[in-house]
């Protein structure tokens, strides 16, 4: 998951940070860069294409991230979200499992 905001007034990064959590507890893999865009109603074109700038760049960066992370995880993934306390059985669950009412 990649995490970027874009805001009317100043950057604040506590919502990028409650995204962060989300997507943690989400399971989601998170990547260690972010983009926040402070006053984004000045930082895009007519036609809706964000201008060249250091938030720009910024995007840009996030996403390429974005894009390696993806590629170094994704035939992985299984193995990564797999969790011991999910796999476990209680006994009772395992005895209804294996025991046989009639043969």
């Amino acid at each position: 998951m990649a995490v970027m905001e874009v805001s009317g007034g100043s950057q604040s990064f506590n919502a990028v940070n409650q995204m962060r959590i989300l997507g943690r507890w989400m399971r989601m893999l998170t990547i260690p860069n972010q983009s926040s865009v402070a006053k984004a109603f000045l930082e895009f074109e007519e036609d809706g294409r964000m201008k060249p700038s250091a938030y720009y760049d910024r995007v840009v960066d996030v996403m390429e991230e974005l894009v390696k992370f993806t590629l170094l995880t994704r035939d992985v993934s299984p193995h990564l979200v797999d969790r011991y306390s999910e796999r476990k059985e209680s006994a009772d669950e395992l005895s209804k499992r294996v025991n046989q009412k009639s043969i």
